[in-house]
């Protein structure tokens, strides 16, 4: 497990450096005032943020991510193979239990970390040299976090978040087993990676649009309170008050960007997680491609 995840750390610390600006789009853009809106669109955002912020505005609160993606792995392997031996029939609706399993456990981890993710993505909007730093990274926004709110502020969106990433999860490796057996995916294929790489890029978009809309929410609850004022009293509120003052849209805000990061991550990531393990499995005269556990990235896989 240990090896393995390991060899998961590279391609998903890749994956966090290539997706990140299309992350940081996504929640800007999430959580923009619709009165008074910054961006017009995906690419608007984009040259917005070079512009204002220079490049290195894409990749704030980077840190978070990079911080809790080895947590991440090693929870979501332990939970998602153990489920899988625990159910024990290989079928794609055990896929998509332990997956679901895994999805709502690593939500311990990776609500705090995205909490401050977008915390500091939010800071400093517009300015290329910041007036005013409230944190100094996702550590130290953590910290502060907890001084003045407790336990309850660091986990502010833990509900959204599990309502987001169990089904998400779920979807997940439940398309990643399907798309792999229908593909035929083997070891001696010499088209198996373009089929794990198509794969694992399906699994990405499946996963993202089978929640999005929760994924808004999440954002604008985490989010809120970073001016000073506190516009959402919980889930609920957020969703009535959002779909009053903007409409159905606005749960579909930044999906451009969160789609075009998707496919390319998810697709490196599952395909070359599989390989390693094809490669391990080999040994023990496994022929066929079992896709087995793998690991989505954080959501902000």
């Amino acid at each position: 497990l240990l090896l393995t995840n390991a060899i998961c750390f590279v391609p998903g610390a890749a994956g966090v450096l290539v997706g990140h600006p299309f992350d940081t789009v996504k929640v800007r853009l999430q959580v923009q005032n619709v009165e008074k809106p910054l961006y017009r669109g995906t690419f608007h955002c984009f040259q917005s943020i070079i512009k204002q912020e220079s490049a290195f505005g894409l990749y704030k609160g980077i840190g978070s991510p990079m911080m809790g993606l080895t947590f991440i792995n090693a929870v979501v392997f332990g939970v998602q193979g153990n489920t899988l031996r625990a159910l024990g029939k290989d079928t794609p609706l055990n896929h998509f239990l332990a997956g679901s399993a895994a999805g709502a456990i690593q939500c311990i981890i990776c609500c705090p970390m995205e909490l401050a993710k977008t915390r500091m993505q939010l800071q400093g909007t517009g300015e290329y040299k910041q007036k005013t730093k409230n944190y100094k990274n996702s550590l130290d926004c953590l910290i502060k976090i907890y001084r003045k709110e407790g336990l309850r502020g660091i986990n502010r969106g833990m509900v959204s978040t599990v309502i987001r990433e169990t089904p998400s999860f779920g979807f997940y490796f439940l398309t990643y087993d399907c798309m792999t057996r229908y593909l035929g995916c083997e070891a001696e294929d010499s088209y198996v990676i373009p089929k794990l790489l198509f794969s694992g890029g399906m699994s990405g978009i499946v996963s993202w649009l089978s929640t999005y809309p929760v994924d808004v929410i999440k954002s604008r609850l985490q989010a809120d309170g970073v001016g000073g004022v506190t516009q959402y009293k919980g889930i609920l509120d957020c969703v009535r008050k959002s779909y009053h003052e903007e409409g159905w849209r606005v749960f579909t805000r930044g999906l451009t960007s969160t789609l075009l990061r998707a496919f390319p991550v998810n697709a490196a990531t599952f395909a070359t997680v599989t390989v390693f393990l094809m490669y391990m499995r080999s040994e023990n005269d496994l022929g066929e491609c079992d896709p087995g556990p793998v690991i989505q990235q954080p959501s902000s896989l």
